[in-house]
């Protein structure tokens, strides 16, 4: 059974950077894409980032292109979401999510990160 478990959030300043991970486990994930979602207090969930385990092609949500940067670890089968140049409207709790390549249903999810941006 897949499990997903985040870490490394916080609380930071505003221009400051974090690294989030995400330890994957329960299958091989050649042929899904990971991803990384945030819920804004109030808001709705919503799309951060993803990449394909098999050649880490990637996509960005306009809001973040630039400033963050997901990659993974195929050895320790991890995923981080580099963070940099935060700013107060990126807090939220992040979630780690898996889907197949083949799938538009993200399937599996963890159970959240809270990251915290001060002014």
């Amino acid at each position: 059974q897949v499990q997903l478990v985040e870490s490394g959030g916080g609380l930071v300043q505003a221009g400051g950077s974090l690294r989030l991970s995400c330890a994957a486990s329960g299958r091989t994930f050649s042929s899904f894409r990971m991803g990384w979602f945030r819920q804004p207090p109030g808001k709705e969930r919503e799309f951060v980032a993803s990449i394909r385990w098999s050649d880490s092609s990637t996509y960005y949500a306009d809001s973040v292109k630039g400033r963050f940067t997901i990659s993974r670890d195929n050895a320790k089968i991890m995923v981080y979401l580099q963070m940099n140049s935060l700013k107060p409207e990126d807090t939220a709790v992040y979630y780690c999510a898996v889907r197949p390549v083949v799938s538009t249903n993200w399937g599996y999810w963890g159970q959240g990160t809270q990251v915290t941006v001060s002014s």
